[in-house]
């Protein structure tokens, strides 16, 4: 396939970016989206130019790390991750846009790679359990019902790659924060930090800058994970919930 890449390029964070115009030739269909960036980045090696900076670590769709919005979609035209998305998604002689995550709380580094350090501050700030649930023998040994678990593993799914933040319309990290909330209030191991883990988790969300939550459903629609827009009515229950009990 042959391929025409705007491709946004921003030298550092206080800098001006603009889109950039490339072409691609030969790019086969079996090809990921990321591996196609690698050809271009060869080809602006070989010319002297500098290649275009990008997010990318495991490569096969389990730690988050690319983070590329095609076309105006978090992670391009299908429900997966930039780095399990292939080039038969798009037709030779393709115009393909390529863009970095667009958020207040998620600045743009370089290139096509922003800073997603305000996700980890909100991991820190209630994203743990101190309940000594020992080695795995012992942690299988506390009963936990299956809807529970069933609820818990279906938001621990969440590999924290922004697409949601990105996909809002407001930049809200509401699926993100409701994910991780509600995988470890469900569980007995998670009920000491109950409370506090929501409240502090929903403050620290709001004090890094994210937008609000409107329920416009984007969110979901762009998780390559299947985090459910219930999520957020289920946090908003334990946060409610919480604000009583310590009132």
């Amino acid at each position: 396939m042959k391929l025409t890449l705007r491709v946004w390029r921003q030298q550092n964070p206080d800098a001006d970016g603009a889109m950039s115009t490339y072409e691609v030739d030969d790019i086969s269909s079996d090809m990921s989206f990321l591996e196609m960036l690698d050809t271009l980045n060869e080809e602006l090696i070989v010319k002297g130019e500098e290649p275009v900076a990008f997010d990318h670590d495991c490569r096969e769709g389990i730690c988050g790390a690319c983070s590329l919005v095609i076309n105006g979609d978090a992670h391009g035209p299908e429900r997966t991750t930039t780095c399990q998305l292939h080039m038969r998604s798009f037709k030779d002689g393709d115009t393909i846009d390529i863009e970095p995550w667009r958020a207040a709380a998620f600045p743009v580094i370089k290139d096509l790679v922003v800073d997603r350090s305000a996700f980890d501050r909100i991991i820190q700030s209630g994203g743990y359990v101190s309940a000594p649930t020992g080695a795995a023998p012992e942690a299988h040994a506390t009963p936990v019902p299956k809807p529970d678990a069933d609820f818990a593993f279906e938001h621990a799914e969440c590999i924290g790659c922004g697409a949601c933040v990105a996909a809002c319309p407001n930049g809200s990290a509401m699926l993100f924060t409701s994910a991780k909330v509600n995988h470890l209030n469900v569980l007995p191991q998670g009920a000491p930090e109950r409370e506090t883990r929501v409240l502090d988790m929903v403050a620290q969300m709001d004090s890094e800058g994210f937008g609000g939550c409107t329920l416009t459903g984007e969110c979901a629609t762009a998780c390559p994970k299947g985090i459910p827009l219930p999520s957020i009515a289920a946090m908003n229950k334990e946060w409610l919930r919480a604000t009583r009990k310590v009132r």
